[in-house]
């Protein structure tokens, strides 16, 4: 059983605990920040919502709309994490 503890370790990047700690206070920093730029869950979910319906609703151009999003975060999240995962190779 041991064996199956180290994978799911392996897989979460440390113990589970340790993990859900890290996310427990990421989440409170992000939360902190979003509620000093006024936003709020009940914000985050209604424009969730909007979203899906305009993807029903307009079709390609939403998709066109998704790409140049997906595009846009992609410029800061695919370097981050390629450097991070470097960095990480070095350990």
């Amino acid at each position: 059983m041991a064996d199956g503890n180290s994978q799911i370790s392996r897989f979460l990047g440390g113990s589970p605990v340790s993990v859900l700690l890290r996310l427990v206070l990421l989440s409170v920093v992000v939360g902190v920040i979003l509620a000093a730029l006024g936003l709020d869950p009940a914000n985050l979910l209604g424009s969730l919502r909007r979203f899906v319906e305009s993807i029903f609703s307009l079709g390609f151009d939403t998709v066109e709309r998704l790409w140049r999003y997906f595009l846009l975060g992609a410029v800061i999240v695919i370097p981050l994490w390629l450097v991070l995962r470097l960095l990480r190779m070095g350990r």
